[in-house]
């Protein structure tokens, strides 16, 4: 029991000390604890809000500001980092799965427009005459201006059988609108074709859930056709988005001997 007590008594002690200190520190001491320092820009933070709550000429979205403002903080990290709130997991976990409900276009942003890479075959867009080079610069009327691609990418898709216009800006013609209606499209990430010296063509758009399954797939069509193993294989990797880490690790396995693919870092 004395121990158990002693031990007791120490952590208050501790805990009291701790206390003392952060309330009796220097104003010198506060400013460089780094604890104090990001305090501070809290603080900034919030009275920014608030003064833009009080003083803009619109009513704000807070949330899209919240949102906004966390992403700033992770992209001057690096390009790369960003934050999925759940609706955005929701819609990567679906682009990763490889179905879904939309229009069939692989699509970039380009000048604040989303730019159509290449519209996939036998889809709504390939069917309405969607070319690669085509701009969407409005949604059902609404401009996209100021969206993400994400944001675009989410309106375009939906439910089977759904309705969606979308306004083309194509050189040489006036901008023009086009009405689509939504399928169950199922993203081949991985297509391919016989060049010439039974050279086989392999195109990689994106490293999906199924990637890996439909190269292994590809390579077997290729020989197939050669009726032996082809001279060679070009991997096209241009315009691919990326996607699953796995996958894209599990493609390099199948033409690698040994060695490091990759390596991740962390704290």
């Amino acid at each position: 029991m004395r121990s158990l007590l002693t031990g007791a008594a120490l952590g208050v002690v501790l805990g009291g000390a701790a206390v003392g200190f952060s309330a009796f520190a220097s104003p010198e001491d506060r400013a460089e604890d780094p604890r104090m320092i990001t305090y501070q820009q809290l603080d900034l933070f919030a009275e920014i809000l608030a003064r833009a709550r009080q003083d803009y000429v619109t009513e704000i979205d807070e949330k899209a500001a919240m949102k906004a403002a966390i992403n700033g903080m992770l992209t001057s990290l690096d390009p790369h980092s960003s934050y999925l709130d759940p609706d955005d997991f929701r819609s990567m976990q679906v682009q990763t799965s490889g179905e879904y409900g939309g229009l069939g276009i692989e699509v970039t942003m380009e000048d604040g427009f989303v730019k159509v890479i290449s519209p996939m075959d036998d889809t709504p867009a390939s069917r309405a005459g969607i070319q690669p080079g085509d701009l969407i610069t409005a949604i059902n009327g609404a401009p996209i201006i100021g969206q993400t691609l994400n944001d675009a990418v989410k309106e375009m898709r939906g439910e089977k059988g759904t309705d969606i216009d979308i306004t083309i800006l194509r050189e040489g013609v006036d901008p023009f609108d086009v009405t689509l209606t939504r399928e169950v499209i199922q993203q081949k990430s991985v297509t391919w074709k016989m060049q010439e010296n039974d050279i086989g063509y392999i195109r990689i758009s994106t490293f999906n859930e199924r990637t890996t399954l439909l190269l292994e797939e590809s390579i077997e069509e290729i020989a197939k056709e050669t009726g032996s193993r082809p001279r060679g294989l070009i991997l096209d990797l241009r315009n691919n988005g990326g996607g699953l880490l796995d996958q894209a690790v599990s493609v390099s396995d199948m033409f690698l001997s040994g060695g490091e693919v990759v390596s991740t870092q962390g704290r």
